[in-house]
């Protein structure tokens, strides 16, 4: 008869220990570079300090020096109310004309390989390199000195209203295609090519997939073309002049009060200016932070979907939007 008393039996296997419970009120460790991390943090927090501070005292110092009497009597003056007038309507002018440009051009630069295209990046980038004065000398050559004079005869370009527009067209572009091209750079091309396998073609895919896609670019390009154009000078005082009550905007009010020995004048239409350029980012950063923006451009979106049958996914919202 087989052993089976207790030691012959074959001893069973040892359970694995249960590893200990972690208490949830124990402090999880923090990684040791968080602290050597400090010093870094700190540098920065200096340099950017030094300079938001350098700012903050720039401005401190101009109303310092200023004060409410002359501010009260600068906006006063018939002279200043033209000069704001002017300097409102045409920098709405040239960022309706310098984002109609930026949008196609930017979309070209980012999407389309072509000959020469290394050469008209470069000749893209002319007016933000040039200064100011150059770009002011070479619009009065081209309409004074050139085949185009016949046109500045009949139109009345130069030393007139249309010369303050062109030359604030003529830099804030620039600034609005750069920001756009990085836009559709940043942006995937897969939808789009989505959209073209459903039956989209290229202007379809671009007005319902691409162009609200870049919303936040539009609005970027346009701020970017506003402000550049409200605070441009040097363009306008050569191209346009500095008349009075004809080619005189904020910037060319400044140089007026500052010819004459004005400095309190010239320092308070500089803060009237600051304090547009600041409404309107502030403007800028709330329609950015909300949803109207999108709203507004979902709306676009659907008025213009195909009513095809083919185009149907693509109204769906399904490899069309990132939504």
């Amino acid at each position: 008869m087989p052993d089976v008393s207790p030691s012959a039996r074959p001893a069973a296997p040892a359970s694995p220990r249960p590893a200990p419970a972690v208490s949830a009120d124990l402090p999880l460790k923090r990684p040791f570079r968080a602290k050597a991390d400090g010093p870094f943090y700190l540098g920065l927090s200096i340099l950017a300090g030094f300079y938001v501070a350098l700012i903050v005292a720039m401005l401190l110092a101009d109303v310092y020096y200023a004060g409410l009497g002359h501010f009260g009597r600068i906006l006063a003056s018939p002279n200043i109310q033209f000069a704001i007038k002017l300097s409102l309507l045409s920098c709405c002018v040239t960022t309706i004309l310098a984002v109609w440009v930026a949008v196609p051009v930017g979309y070209l630069m980012s999407r389309v390989k072509f000959r020469g295209k290394a050469f008209v990046d470069a000749v893209l980038d002319i007016p933000i390199v040039l200064p100011p004065l150059v770009i002011g000398l070479s619009l009065l050559i081209l309409f004074r000195q050139t085949p185009l004079r016949a046109l500045d005869n009949y139109f009345g370009i130069a030393f007139d209203k249309p010369a303050v527009i062109l030359a604030q067209f003529a830099v804030a572009t620039a600034f609005a295609v750069r920001t756009m091209r990085a836009t559709f750079d940043e942006m995937s091309p897969r939808q789009e090519q989505v959209a073209l396998t459903l039956g989209c073609s290229r202007s379809q895919a671009f007005w319902t997939i691409v162009l609200p896609e870049s919303r936040m670019g539009l609005l970027t390009a346009a701020t970017l073309a506003w402000a550049r154009s409200l605070g441009e000078f040097g363009p306008i005082l050569v191209f346009a002049g500095s008349t009075r009550q004809r080619t005189e905007v904020l910037p060319v009010s400044v140089h007026l009060h500052l010819s004459i020995g004005d400095i309190e004048g010239a320092v308070a239409v500089s803060l009237l200016m600051i304090l547009m350029a600041v409404v309107v980012l502030v403007v800028v950063r709330v329609l950015a932070g909300g949803d109207w923006l999108d709203r507004s451009f979902r709306g676009r979106r659907r008025s213009r979907s195909p009513d095809a049958p083919g185009d149907a996914p693509l109204k769906e919202g399904e490899g069309a939007s990132h939504d």
